[in-house]
């Protein structure tokens, strides 16, 4: 009996060592053959020994106006034993804390990650190697598939048997982006500490080691209380690590504070191209001419309005920055402002800074009223609004009863925005901005409705530039082409075919109400004089942030005022200075262009009656014959008011 289940256990045993090993060895067959398909097409391994220095980059207009230069003139190309020891053990603690011991994919650095990412239900920690990450920026475009991934590693592999720990570590070092336009730690040690990188004391070294993961969000000019947060974070790294003692970090600690250089004649929509250059083509050995959208006239002009105000009101209105961005249809850059000076302050608010837009967003929430069958003549009750103990009033702290949705968003009033949210859910407000290009991490919440989310100026106005754009999805961008000097076109943006995010007659009701709040609304500050103008005001809580977006036909404009540390301006509201600063710029920008006009509800009924006469006083058309004979029948009861 004994001997039988001793038998049974030891069969039981051989099975699954037997399957097991039958497992592992399709496992190991199935992983040959992936790794062989993925081979067949990895990128020219020369394009590393080619890449021995730092291009120069030249920011231009179309025509060729220049508008800033980047370049090896900033750095040097340095050996490993070159660097300052400190650096290369920042970024070796931060970056790959077992560069020296794995083989180019660091299998316990991924299980790590994988636990840490897991138990925090986001990613926390990546997995990547140091010797995976110079393969990227050396042979990858910013592409993020299962392919280009596992081509990544097997790159890896390979660099780590052509090349030395030393060297490996040297040409990442090299090559790598951090913010200003810099390609490399030397270049960037020059731009903020005049020095080379191989003089770099403890403390700057770890700012340069908390750079690479995001160079703007931790640039120590831009953003110094969180690069000092993140170098202090690279000072525990270090201790962790054993490079340095608890004594040394304090040190390093107090020396935080520095005198930073600035480079001049930078701009901020420059640095925001620099930045993106990497991600078009790796790294480049060529002197490359960066082509953009930028119109240095527009740009001039936005500079000025945004400086003009702020010089007027910032001191006794408490305004301490401003932001602006003007976008052509196509999605275009004509014109970027990210505070009101590059010099003293870089950190882009136009495009980093996550801000509460307030009644702007109501956008989002009349266009998904519009799509579930209501229109701008639909009413509603302006009354109070109590959801689970939230009750939210508006503006002028008074409730005005029966109202159409078009006074109440020339109005700007929250409780009808608040009861719309309600009425077609909150999940499809979100929606509509994501389908629009929010990108922002949006919450389903109630206040949703009256913009608590944060966002960022240029995503806000490339979603209004969708409406302008007769509902056309909108991608704002800003390089046209990349070239090398010899004239060989490295890169040129394609055209791509509209995606349609609204319907026609969606975008008509919409346009409808934007062109009331400039006509009659909150917005009227933004009107230009007879050119067909549209637009959203938006005030954030306790006055902490002020917009306006608007557009012609031609341009779409956003406009944000408030102050980087989000303490309080004194009552200043969208219509009462952001809307004047951008009414200031679109006069200047509108210079040569036709009147044109924004299609309205009234235009979608011309389409529908072409022989109907048009009433002024009213801003609507009488049918011509029996509404029984028209289309949309329930459209037009509502409308008429029968």
């Amino acid at each position: 009996m004994a001997a039988n289940k001793k038998k049974r256990k030891l069969s039981n045993l051989e099975f699954v060592l037997k399957w097991s090993i039958v497992s592992a060895v399709i496992l190991a067959l199935l992983f040959s053959v992936m790794l062989i398909y993925y081979s067949t097409d990895l990128p020219s391994t020369a394009k590393l020994e080619e890449n021995n220095r730092i291009p120069d980059i030249k920011i231009v207009t179309v025509d060729g106006q220049l508008v800033a230069n980047y370049g090896e003139a900033h750095g040097a190309t340095l050996q490993y034993q070159d660097f300052s020891p400190y650096l290369v053990q920042a970024v070796i603690a931060t970056e790959d804390r077992r560069f020296f011991e794995h083989f180019g994919i660091d299998i316990i650095g991924l299980f790590r990650a994988a636990g840490v990412n897991f138990i925090a239900h986001r990613v926390v920690q990546g997995g990547s190697t140091i010797t995976q990450q110079l393969a990227k920026i050396v042979f990858f475009t910013p592409e993020r598939t299962i392919k280009r991934k596992i081509q990544e590693m097997i790159l890896a592999l390979w660099l780590e048997h052509k090349y030395s720990k030393q060297e490996i570590l040297a040409m990442y070092l090299n090559r790598v982006y951090l913010g200003g336009g810099n390609f490399g730690v030397d270049a960037a040690a020059h731009n903020f500490f005049s020095k080379s990188a191989s003089e770099l004391s403890l403390s700057e070294a770890a700012v340069l080691a908390g750079l690479i993961r995001a160079p703007s969000r931790y640039s120590p000019t831009s953003n110094p209380e969180l690069s000092a947060q993140r170098a202090k974070q690279v000072l525990a790294n270090m201790v962790d690590a054993g490079y340095i003692d608890l004594e040394k970090a304090v040190e390093g600690e107090k020396d935080l504070k520095h005198e930073g250089h600035v480079t001049s004649g930078n701009m901020y929509f420059a640095e925001w191209v620099a930045e993106q250059v990497p991600l078009y083509l790796g790294l480049q050995v060529s002197d490359i001419i960066v082509k953009t959208t930028i119109d240095l006239r527009l740009q001039k002009a936005a500079e000025e309005a945004v400086k003009k105000s702020l010089d007027e009101n910032g001191e006794k209105l408490k305004i301490g920055q401003g932001a602006l961005v003007s976008l052509a249809p196509s999605g275009k850059i004509l014109a970027m402002v990210g505070g009101r000076n590059y010099k003293t302050s870089p950190f882009n608010r136009a495009t980093q800074a996550q801000r509460q837009p307030g009644s702007s967003f109501k956008l989002f929430v009349y266009l998904a009223a519009f799509e579930h069958g209501l229109s701008p003549d639909s009413t509603m009750i302006d009354q109070p609004v109590d959801i689970e103990g939230w009750a939210p009033e508006n503006y002028e702290e008074k409730f005005l009863g029966e109202v159409t949705l078009s006074e109440a968003f020339a109005l700007s009033l929250n409780s009808i925005a608040v009861q719309l949210g309600q009425i077609v859910g909150i999940d499809h407000v979100i929606e509509m901005a994501e389908r629009l290009g929010i990108t922002s991490k949006l919450m389903e919440i109630p206040s949703a409705a009256l913009g608590t989310n944060e966002v960022n100026l240029l995503e806000l106005t490339q979603a209004y530039a969708a409406v302008a754009n007769n509902g056309y999805k909108v991608q704002a961008y800003g390089i046209e082409e990349i070239d090398d000097t010899q004239g060989t076109v490295l890169y040129k943006r394609g055209q791509k075919e509209p995606e349609q995010v609204l319907e026609k007659n969606t975008v008509y009701k919409i346009n409808s109400v934007l062109s009331d709040v400039v006509n009659r609304g909150t917005g009227q500050a933004a009107k230009l004089g007879e050119r067909h103008t549209a637009g959203k005001t938006g005030t954030s809580q306790d006055y902490r942030d002020a917009w306006f977006l608007g557009f012609t036909p031609q341009i779409t404009t956003g406009v944000w005022v408030g102050n980087d540390d989000d303490t309080p301006m004194k009552k200043v509201t969208g219509g009462k200075i952001a809307a004047p600063i951008w009414k200031e710029y679109m006069t200047v920008a509108m210079v040569g262009l036709p009147v044109e006009e924004i299609p309205t509800s009234a235009g979608f009924l011309r389409e529908l009656i072409p022989n109907a006469p048009y009433a002024p006083e009213s801003g609507t058309y009488t049918p011509a014959a029996p509404l029984e004979q028209y289309p949309h029948k329930s459209f037009w009861d509502k409308l008429f008011g029968r």
